[in-house]
């Protein structure tokens, strides 16, 4: 029993306390307002609804895992990094010809559906690329610079990009987009090459916008331009932003919103959950969340810093990028500055796999915080040894 305890009190000293009590902290959050948020969908006799329950056994399994995962040696997961890669790109090609996709979009199939519950693999293959770049820039990083390397780290990258925009989900495939430009960052690419992709996707521009993009797709950017000429399609956004503006500054109070808890913004509990924290919680919910979300991105960086390896450096640069760049694009979603594609808010967004996918990169960063980075633990641990012999 004491050698447990023991193992125990090494296992918290050895773990980054700060990330995952915030990590924790910001789903309960997430859990409140969501519950806030379908609590008028709820029927009679029944005390949570089913998106609730989803989130809750999500963030629970997710916990669960990111401490098992945070004890294993994060190489256990580097070392195979091909077949990660290999996994993440069978998965995506499953959604081709088993993939589903809500009614109101047919043209959509990012979804695995198994009868009682489905995932949505992209969330899980984010993680993967994160892994699979990161080694792979840092076994280039003699050459990281030559056109060669380029190339193959652009290949690399869009492959599962491509993969998800062609299943329909463009904020998935945004993200990829951010992960990759932020890890080819910090891997030291030269600033030409950023040049020279943003050229490259301005060129591509008009045949994306031809040939990949949906009507949908297209009428979603239309509408924030012309908002008159498509009020069905901005009708989510500007219910949305109304919702924030009548927060104010202190907010309605929690579960007492008029428009959340009317459910007049579709998907409330999930894309725009930004907007039941703006009109419940009012600016400081929203400034609350942002900087929870903050904390956690700056606290994946030092850790990163603190790393002994480039390749656990680059890992958690992509960590911090798809939570930051998700973060961007979903409240820019909400304030009607970017169009409606599609992405959650980390930790906040009701879902399995949104949820279960992050908690499953905060163990990966916490097990490089472990095996990777200089602590006090390993010194004392060390110490204490020597003295009994």
């Amino acid at each position: 029993m004491k050698k447990f305890k023991n193992t125990v009190k090494l296992y918290i000293r050895e773990t980054d306390l700060w990330l995952f009590i915030s990590a924790l902290l910001t789903s309960v959050f997430g859990l409140v307002m969501v519950h806030s948020a379908t609590r008028h969908d709820l029927l009679e006799g029944q005390l949570f609804t089913r998106e609730f329950l989803i989130m809750l056994i999500a963030v629970v399994l997710g916990v669960g895992l990111c401490l098992v995962i945070s004890y294993f040696n994060y190489e256990v997961f580097t070392r195979f990094w091909l077949i990660i890669g290999a996994i993440s790109v069978f998965s995506l090609l499953l959604l081709f010809p088993f993939g589903t996709g809500p009614q109101a979009r047919p043209d959509v199939h990012t979804w695995l559906d198994f009868g009682k519950f489905s995932i949505q693999p992209s969330e899980f293959v984010k993680i993967g690329f994160i892994i699979t770049f990161g080694v792979h820039l840092d076994k280039l990083r003699d050459k990281i610079n030559k056109p060669l390397s380029i190339l193959q780290l652009g290949v690399h990258a869009m492959i599962p990009t491509f993969l998800v925009m062609k299943t329909g989900d463009m904020g998935s495939a945004l993200v990829f987009l951010v992960i990759t430009a932020a890890m080819l960052f910090a891997g030291g690419v030269h600033w030409g090459y950023f040049l020279g992709g943003f050229a490259l996707i301005g060129a591509a521009t008009p045949l994306v916008w031809t040939y990949v993009f949906s009507s949908i797709q297209k009428e979603r950017f239309l509408a924030l331009i012309y908002p008159d000429l498509y009020p069905t399609v901005i009708y989510q956004q500007k219910y949305g932003i109304t919702a924030i503006g009548a927060g104010g500054f202190k907010g309605q109070g929690l579960f007492h919103g008029a428009y959340t808890q009317a459910g007049a913004v579709p998907e409330a509990q999930n894309d725009m959950i930004f907007t039941a924290i703006g009109e419940e919680l009012g600016f400081l919910g929203c400034v609350a969340a942002l900087g929870l979300l903050c904390f956690i991105s700056i606290r994946i960086l030092m850790i990163g810093r603190k790393s002994r390896e480039r390749s656990t450096n680059l890992i958690c640069s992509g960590m911090a990028a798809m939570i930051m760049g998700q973060t961007v694009i979903n409240v820019g979603m909400c304030l009607m500055l970017l169009p409606v594609i599609g992405i959650t808010l980390p930790f906040f967004s009701a879902g399995g796999s949104s949820n279960l996918g992050v908690f499953l990169g905060i163990g990966l960063v916490l097990s490089i915080y472990r095996h990777n980075c200089e602590q006090k633990a390993v010194k004392i641990r060390v110490y204490d040894s020597l003295k009994r012999d």
